[in-house]
């Protein structure tokens, strides 16, 4: 079976998208798929930025997938919709059973539909759904998916095979949209274990120079990931706990001037650390490990799969109460929920989990060992090659 994996960006880029669909690609070429992958020459969307020449060209990766980048364009500045012209043609040139569209409200789901129209290629779309409102990257850039939303979405869902969601909170947003939604499917995200950090001394508080304990936070620096919220409940746990430090693992999404100026404003001064992207998966899982628990606090996370990260760190997390987070943290057991946009919330979880550290790792210990093995990438390919087969079934019988 010859599956098209397209997606609007794929690692070297960071990113829980960009991850999911190399893990998905990996297994089901290991299982005897011919999956392939095409994508963008980007980095990142916002900011704009390319990957190395060298990079963009290649035509497999280092693990061994056939890969084709398409350089993007944008729409204008203010807007980060990378448009990759020529991707529909691409699609039909090299004649896959099977189209896996990745992102809701891409310019890549328009090139499948083109690819379905002309050629009957059959297209699924993982959505990877995000509302609207909780849209990163600018006013520009919400105002053009409330247009797709209203306009194009049943158009482009419409011809999709199937839909493919992590939760049923994702199912149900996504029937606001458009109730007349193609049949559904629900496939949670596997889990991707990171390097084992090293015994011995602390890894990421050495490369730091992290004295004493820290509250972490790992993702984007964007505009929805509610770091204005953390930063003041933040803020509020420094007179009770002046030695713990809040610790931000992340790419700058256009976020990261505002919050530097937030830290300084609420005078938080060292006590607030940037460390930017982890390169390292063994810093990145040395900082789980490390942490005394992770917060995310988003407006709103399809799945949260850093959640999962922590956990098998054996750390507690708390998260906010909004999309699919519920739906992997299970209150009071691996971890604590908090309504989004409440620092009061926020802070007293956080004092909660820093003054009973019994409470910590029980909520980490049941994270690692009951709620991580519930998610595996070759649960994630089975249920997606039955999928795949279901839809080649039904074309042929049309």
């Amino acid at each position: 079976m010859r599956v098209l994996h397209v997606t609007t960006r794929y690692p070297p880029g960071p990113g829980g998208v960009e991850r999911h669909v190399r893990e998905v690609a990996l297994r089901q070429r290991a299982e005897g798929m011919d999956a392939q992958v095409l994508t963008s020459d980007l980095f990142t969307e916002i900011p704009w930025a390319r990957l190395p020449p060298d990079v963009a060209r290649a035509s497999v990766t280092a693990d061994g997938i056939p890969i084709h980048r398409h350089r993007a364009v944008a729409l204008s500045d203010d807007l980060h919709y990378p448009f990759l012209p020529g991707l529909y043609l691409d699609i039909l040139r090299r004649k896959p059973d099977i189209v896996h569209v990745h992102t809701y409200g891409t310019y890549q789901g328009f090139s499948a539909l083109a690819g379905s129209a002309i050629s009957d290629i059959p297209f699924v779309m993982t959505a990877h759904f995000h509302p609207t409102w909780s849209i990163w990257g600018g006013a520009g850039r919400k105002r053009l998916r409330g247009f797709y939303d209203r306009f194009l979405a049943s158009w482009v869902l419409g011809r999709a095979a199937r839909l493919i969601v992590q939760t049923h909170e994702e199912e149900r947003l996504l029937r606001e949209v458009d109730p007349s939604l193609p049949p559904v499917s629900i496939v949670a995200p596997g889990y991707t274990p990171l390097p084992t950090p090293p015994e011995g001394p602390d890894l990421f508080r050495a490369a730091w120079k992290i004295p004493g304990p820290f509250v972490l936070f790992v993702g984007r620096l964007a505009s929805n990931k509610g770091l204005d919220v953390l930063l003041t409940a933040f803020a509020a746990i420094r007179p009770k706990f002046p030695e713990v430090r809040l610790v931000l693992v992340g790419e700058d999404a256009g976020a990261g001037a505002e919050t530097i100026s937030l830290a300084k404003s609420l005078g938080l001064g060292e006590s607030v650390l940037m460390t930017g992207f982890l390169k390292d998966d063994r810093l990145l899982a040395s900082a789980y490990r490390e942490a005394e628990m992770l917060v995310l606090p988003s407006e709103y996370e399809a799945f949260g799969l850093v959640l999962l990260e922590a956990m098998a760190q054996g750390r507690p997390v708390i998260a906010t109460r909004v999309g699919g987070m519920p739906e992997v943290v299970a209150e009071g057991r691996n971890g604590i929920l908090v309504p989004s946009r409440d620092p009061t919330a926020l802070q007293a979880a956080m004092e909660r989990l820093l003054s009973d550290r019994e409470l910590a790792q029980r909520m980490g210990a049941y994270g690692q060992k009951e709620t991580v093995p519930r998610y595996s990438w070759e649960g994630v390919v089975h249920s997606l090659r039955s999928i795949y087969e279901d839809v080649l079934r039904e074309k042929e019988a049309a």
